[in-house]
């Protein structure tokens, strides 16, 4: 059974940075498709970061710059790292990936940026 497992978010001053890590089961990161979104409150999930299996990237607009994804396949991991973040950036960032055509999600970490 596929499973992603979301961690890294808390609550973070204007400016400041954060890692978000996701850990996935067996061995898809490899092969899967990952993207990052997001759902901030009373807004629709958004696509924020995209790896292909081949480690090409690709970025919203209202993060390029300032967020960066990467992936570990050995460890079977994703992650987003995220610098100088603004409030707008408040949501709960989800993990997802897409492997031979279906998706799979995680259940989230909220990530807060206020001061």
């Amino acid at each position: 059974q596929v499973q992603l497992v979301e961690s890294g978010g808390g609550l973070v001053q204007p400016g400041g940075s954060l890692r978000l890590s996701c850990a996935a089961s067996g061995s898809m990161v490899r092969f899967a498709a990952m993207d990052w979104y997001r759902q901030a409150p009373g807004k629709q999930r958004e696509l924020v970061a995209a790896i292909t299996a081949g480690g090409s990237t690709n970025y919203a607009e209202s993060v390029k710059g300032r967020f960066t994804i990467s992936k570990d396949n050995a460890k079977n991991m994703v992650y987003l790292q995220m610098i100088s973040l603004k409030p707008e950036d408040t949501a709960v960032y989800y993990c997802k990936a897409n492997l031979w055509g279906v998706d799979y999600w995680g259940k989230g970490t909220l990530v807060t940026v206020s001061s």
